[in-house]
């Protein structure tokens, strides 16, 4: 860990002069200062400096200043589009909203400012000081941790999950970003508190699980979320997953620890967030479809159909997006099963071509889920899976260059059946591009125009339906 290699953008080092020149000390701290140690682009830039904030004021008069902040002490100055944060060094009072502190004191101490950081890696402060420039506070033995990859409070624990229960949440998700490990005290309080993550916004919590969602390897934090029983307080329906049942000595896998190895594989080769969380829900309807039929053991039917309608459910109670990422993560836990019965039979055309046409843009992210939920520990089975979905993948690629299935849109619409039969708007017309459509995806006829209108006018006189004249 190199305190040499700490890189100031010019903006900070244009804060830092105009507040030196003042009069004023000033550190970076918090997550750009252990970002810095730990060669890290940090992504914000905040500044704790013995300026009150109607000095910030003045000293930034021509500046575009943000001050929602300043009755807490912080000042944002806007610089190249980006805002800069600078607090003055203060104590927090009572958090009964258990966010921001009911009041602040401002003082001249250092130490007692970082006191009230959540975690000892946040309580480091780097001098941009011209005498002391570069030298590291450490009051609480921040580096140390840092070096180490260990989790802990400055204070005792129980102090700083009181002020802000949703530190228990950022507890795991820097655990999870940086793989780090939660001092056993720590987790510990986080066990004793964890009910009181009851009072914090739907909204903050997921906001820090998406982060968890989003870290490199997902299931670290996601099973210390469930170590702590922080899950089962606002996600008991995954913590439900977790655990083996057994009647006449038959038992089926803990879906909870097979969700965590889908996710991670998904992980591995995508970015994308809402797939992370088809991944992260595909299975989440087995505890309530699980059945032990005699002579044939453990069932989880339909699973996939229930659990498509449990994500809306799940989206709207944890406050997650009610839009197309919401659709998108239903459409994959409702098709998830059906690459895997394609994989496991005859890959015909059409099962492929209505697997296409249902999952539309989508196909290629339903098979990355579908190919990391092969967890089976036998072997054989789990590459005779694999390579049948490198045949359904080459299938689905022939098809679509050959039929154009994605995004399938009818050929003959029911416009065009109207006016081709002088029809009303009646269930006829609804039948006729049903028929169609199933034709099509059979392969009965192609996907063009042409083929559609010979079938339209077939379907037609089978329902003693005749064109005007003829």
């Amino acid at each position: 860990m190199n305190r040499d290699s700490i890189y100031l953008p010019r903006d900070v080092i244009g804060l830092l002069q105009t507040l030196q020149s003042a009069g004023h000390t000033a550190y970076v701290v918090g997550g750009c200062g252990r970002d810095s140690l730990l060669g890290r682009t940090p992504g914000d830039w905040d500044i704790c400096t013995s300026a009150r904030p109607e000095e910030m004021r003045r000293l930034f008069a021509d500046h575009q200043l943000i001050l929602t902040g300043e009755k807490h002490g912080t000042v944002a100055v806007i610089l190249h589009g980006k805002p800069y944060e600078m607090t003055t060094y203060r104590l927090d009072g009572s958090y009964r909203d258990h966010r921001h502190p009911d009041n602040v004191q401002f003082v001249d101490d250092l130490a007692a400012d970082l006191a009230r950081r959540d975690f000892t890696i946040n309580a480091l402060a780097i001098s941009l000081n011209r005498e002391n420039y570069g030298t590291l506070v450490d009051p609480f033995g921040g580096l140390q941790d840092l070096e180490n990859g260990i989790l802990k409070t400055p204070l005792d624990p129980i102090i700083t999950f009181s002020d802000d229960p949703l530190r228990m949440m950022r507890a795991v998700r820097f655990a999870s970003q940086l793989n780090f490990k939660i001092e056993p005290v720590t987790f510990e309080s986080i066990i004793a508190n964890r009910e009181r993550l009851r009072i914090v916004s739907k909204e903050r919590i997921m906001d820090e699980f998406n982060k968890i969602m989003a870290s490199p390897k997902p299931s670290v934090g996601l099973k210390l979320l469930e170590q702590s029983g922080l899950l089962s307080v606002f996600f008991p329906e995954l913590s439900a997953l977790k655990g083996v049942e057994h009647v006449d000595g038959i038992g089926h896998k803990d879906n909870f620890y097979h969700t965590l190895t889908v996710v991670d594989s998904v992980s591995r080769v995508s970015d994308n967030l809402w797939l992370r969380w088809a991944a992260l829900l595909h299975d989440i309807a087995k505890p309530v479809t699980k059945k032990f039929i005699p002579g044939q053991g453990w069932t989880f039917y339909g699973h996939n159909h229930v659990g498509e309608r449990m994500v809306g459910r799940l989206f709207n109670r944890l406050k997650l997006p009610q839009n197309e990422k919401m659709k998108y993560v239903q459409k994959l836990v409702g098709l998830h099963m059906r690459p895997i019965v394609i994989a496991d039979d005859v890959v015909t055309d059409s099962a492929v071509r209505r697997l296409l046409f249902e999952a539309g843009d989508d196909i290629d992210d339903l098979m990355t889920l579908c190919e990391a939920d092969i967890t089976s520990k036998n072997m054989e089975r789990k590459q005779r899976f694999l390579n049948n979905f490198q045949l359904v993948r080459q299938k689905l690629k022939d098809l679509e260059e050959r039929d154009r299935s994605s995004n399938f849109q009818p050929p003959v619409s029911g416009e065009e059946i109207m006016k081709t039969f002088q029809l009303p708007p009646c269930k006829a017309i609804g039948d006729i591009k049903n028929a169609i459509k199933e034709a099509i995806l059979d392969g009965i006829i192609g996907n063009n125009s042409t083929e559609a209108r010979k079938y339209m006018f077939q379907v037609a006189a089978e329902l003693g339906i005749q064109q005007e004249g003829k």
